[in-house]
C-alpha cells in the first residue's frame, strides 16, 4: 500500500477547478438574476466569447428556442462545457468551437456573453484596448440585443507599492475605474442596461475555489516530486490576491444594449 505522503506517478497534482462553477467571481443568485435579464429579450441566438466553461449557456433553458455558440482556445475547458450542455439537455442547441475569437465570424448573435474574457476579443496590453473591446462587441450583437460584459476595475488609482504586490509588470494604466468604464461603454456605442459588481463573498468564493483542489492535493502528498512546484505557484498566486488585489480590483458585471444600428 502506498502512503498519502510518498511519490505515486499516478497520483498527480489536480487539474481543472472542480470547486467552482463558474470561472470567474459569480454567485448563483446573480447568474439567475442575470440569466432572467436578458431571458426577457427572448434571444434567439447566444453567443458565449472566451466560453470556457459556457456555464451562462444556461440561458438557452430559460429560452427554449434559442440556439447557443461557444468559442474558446482551450480544449479541455471546452470538454467540461459540452459534458455541462449533454447534462442539461441542450447539446442539440448548443455549439463549440476550440478557435481563436479575434476577428470571428460566428456572429452577429442577439445576446453576446463576454464574462472575463475581453482579451478573446483585443489586446489588453494595449492602449486602445476598450475603443477595440466595444467595436468588436458592437459587431457581434444583433441590434436591440444584448451584451453581458465582464470586466476588471481598480477601486482606486493604486500606488507604486501597492503595483509590486500585484502580477509582474502592473500598472496603474492596467485597468480603468467603474466610471472610467462606464464612460469607455457609452463612446463605444452602448447604453448601460445593468451596472453591478461582484461582491466581496463572490471573489472570496472564486480565489479560494480556485485554489482548494490543489492546496488539498498539497495537504495529503507534501512529498511528491511535484509538490514544490504547485506550492510555489498556490503561495504565490494567494500573496497577489491577499497582499496585491483585495480590496483593490473588483469585477463588474456589466448588461449593455447597442445604441441605433451597426452601419
Amino acid at each position: 500500500m502506498t502512503s498519502a505522503t510518498s511519490a505515486d506517478p499516478h497520483d498527480v497534482p489536480p487539474s481543472g477547478l472542480p470547486a467552482l462553477t463558474f470561472h470567474n467571481p459569480l454567485s448563483e443568485e446573480r447568474a439567475a438574476r442575470i440569466v432572467a435579464r436578458l431571458a426577457a429579450a427572448r434571444p434567439a441566438s447566444v453567443l458565449d466569447v472566451g466560453c470556457g466553461w459556457a456555464e451562462l449557456l444556461r440561458l438557452l433553458e430559460a429560452v427554449p428556442s434559442a440556439h447557443g455558440t461557444g468559442i474558446d482556445l482551450r480544449g479541455e475547458d471546452l470538454a467540461r462545457a459540452g459534458r455541462q450542455a449533454r447534462d442539461r439537455g441542450l447539446d442539440g442547441r448548443v455549439r463549440l468551437y476550440e478557435e481563436s475569437a479575434r476577428g470571428t465570424g460566428r456572429g452577429p448573435a442577439d445576446v453576446v456573453l463576454c464574462g472575463g474574457s475581453g482579451q478573446a476579443l483585443a489586446d489588453p496590453e494595449a492602449p486602445d484596448y476598450l475603443p477595440r473591446l466595444f467595436a468588436e462587441l458592437r459587431r457581434l450583437v444583433n441590434p436591440g440585443g444584448r451584451v453581458l460584459l465582464g470586466e476588471g476595475f481598480f477601486t482606486r488609482t493604486p500606488g507604486a507599492g501597492e503595483l509590486a504586490r500585484l502580477w509582474p509588470g502592473a500598472t496603474a494604466g492596467d485597468h480603468p475605474s467603474l466610471g472610467a468604464l462606464v464612460d469607455a461603454v457609452v463612446a463605444g456605442g452602448f447604453r448601460p442596461l445593468w451596472t453591478e459588481t461582484a461582491s466581496a463573498s463572490e471573489r472570496e468564493e472564486f480565489e479560494s475555489g480556485y485554489r482548494a483542489a490543489g492546496e488539498e492535493w498539497l495537504a495529503l502528498h507534501p512529498d511528491h516530486p511535484e509538490a514544490a512546484a504547485l506550492r510555489t505557484r498556490l503561495d504565490g498566486q494567494r500573496a497577489i490576491w491577499l497582499d496585491g488585489h483585495l480590496g483593490l480590483l473588483g469585477i463588474a458585471w456589466l448588461t449593455l444594449v447597442p445604441v441605433g444600428r451597426v452601419g
